[in-house]
């Protein structure tokens, strides 16, 4: 049958279905199994006038629940100035063409170059490209950055201290590029240096992945790691995020030859976990290796500024089987919205979000732990983010701050609870939650 929702004529479907030597629609999904299908009716309304369709959208919204976030763990609830959208909106923005045809895209090669500009600036890195979709898959890149600069390396080291999302990500793109990832024990909340030195000494090290601050929100000391890496011939790679980079020693600063992270923190809504936006940086050595384009300012006949894709990898397009990487398009949009949100805060406003975030974080962790109910997991420096430790039902307690309109952290595990604090959280929000948290059961 023909969908009234789908832009096709019966003549074009069945135009379709010869083609591909079938007789219906229900040929087409026949290796799909009935246990599987749909088969009741969509809940989809009538028509409706734009009035009604935006009051019923926002009614829909509202079925939310609308909860104050002391959530991170990679994903966070940071201030974005509300002019954003609207330049978004621009429309030599809105309507910029691919970059490819650079005379009819100044727009989106304007705003990547800027990217990249700002994105090395923070990390400190020589290059910066502007084609990752998220933190998890740019360190995946990073991984597969190194493992084509080492030679006859099959091996790279990651700290178990870095987002186990991350480690995922980076398993299932390993697994079919033949290389083998190691685990870096971790000790006391942060890399066990001693365990990494001697992983290397076995030999076949292509890189080493860290994360600053790691998963447990720790903000680990790196001093010898890029020497002992370096020593070996492999590439140190430091996944960070992004905002936490405008007060907390650069990759560049700890020697890593590699930087990639999430960029979300810099103002890229939380929308129910996406879209997002990765960043990935290196040294110049490495140009070569680094997936998807980059972008540069020239100047046209006429003597104006003008913006051009500078390098990219022909075997991503054409010879795809010798490609380091398939990454072919770019965050764009995302990416867009981080550059503006860096435009607008500038350099001392991204680090008086930080300062704020790291001081309601500590005033938090401090409340927490003098209730005696409550005590810090690591003792380790932290800025925004950090571990405690509590002896009750963690999942009771959760829930109960969804009552009262709180998100109280991430689980770690069945006795640890993560929390996190960004410059939105309020004094008031903070000591409410406290109360709600260390107040005895009826």
């Amino acid at each position: 049958m023909a969908f009234k929702f789908l832009p096709h004529t019966q003549e074009e479907i069945n135009e379709m279905l010869k083609v591909a030597g079938l007789k219906s629609l229900d040929d087409l999904y026949a290796d799909v199994p009935d246990s599987i299908r749909f088969k009741g009716d969509y809940n989809i309304p009538e028509a409706m006038s734009e009035l009604e369709i935006r009051q019923w959208f926002d009614s829909l919204g509202m079925q939310n629940d609308q909860l104050t976030c002391f959530a991170g763990a990679g994903s966070y609830d940071h201030y974005a100035p509300s002019v954003i959208p609207n330049i978004i909106e621009r429309s030599e923005f809105l309507t910029s063409y691919t970059p490819y045809q650079a005379e009819i895209s100044q727009g989106t090669l304007h705003y990547i170059f800027e990217f990249q500009s700002m994105m090395a600036e923070l990390t400190g890195m020589d290059i910066s490209n502007a084609s990752m979709y998220d933190g998890s898959t740019a360190t995946a890149e990073a991984v597969m950055m190194a493992f084509a600069s080492g030679k006859k390396c099959t091996k790279v080291l990651v700290s178990e201290t870095v987002d186990p999302k991350i480690r995922r990500v980076v398993d299932t793109y390993a697994k079919f590029q033949g290389i083998d990832i190691v685990s870096i024990k971790e000790k006391n909340g942060v890399t066990d240096k001693a365990d990494m030195d001697a992983k290397i000494a076995e030999g076949g090290v292509a890189g080493v992945v860290v994360q600053m601050p790691n998963y447990y929100g720790i903000v680990e000391d790196f001093t010898g790691f890029a020497d002992s890496i370096h020593a070996a011939k492999g590439q140190f790679i430091i996944n960070a995020v992004a905002a936490d980079l405008a007060v907390l020693k650069t990759p560049k600063e700890w020697g890593a030859d590699i930087a990639a992270g999430d960029a979300q923190s810099l103002g890229l809504p939380m929308a129910f976990g996406g879209p997002s936006v990765g960043y990935l940086c290196c040294t110049e050595k490495l140009i070569r290796k680094i997936p998807g384009r980059i972008v540069g300012m020239t100047q046209d006949s006429k003597g104006q500024r003008a913006f051009v894709l500078t390098l990219q990898a022909r075997e991503q397009h054409i010879r795809r089987q010798k490609a380091t990487s398939n990454i072919c398009s770019n965050q764009s949009l995302m990416a867009l919205y981080v550059t503006i949100y860096l435009s607008l805060m500038g350099k001392e406003g991204v680090k008086e979000a930080a300062n704020l975030s790291y001081a309601g974080a500590h005033y938090l962790c401090d409340k927490l732990v003098e209730s005696g109910k409550f005590k810090q997991t690591f003792n380790q420096p932290f800025l925004n983010e950090f571990c405690v430790t509590y002896e009750g039902d963690i999942d009771a307690l959760q829930e109960k701050c969804i009552e009262f309109g709180y998100l109280a952290g991430i689980k770690v595990n069945d006795n640890t609870i993560m929390f996190a604090v960004t410059e939105k959280r309020t004094k008031e929000e903070i000591d409410e939650l406290v109360e709600i948290l260390t107040e005895d059961e009826q």
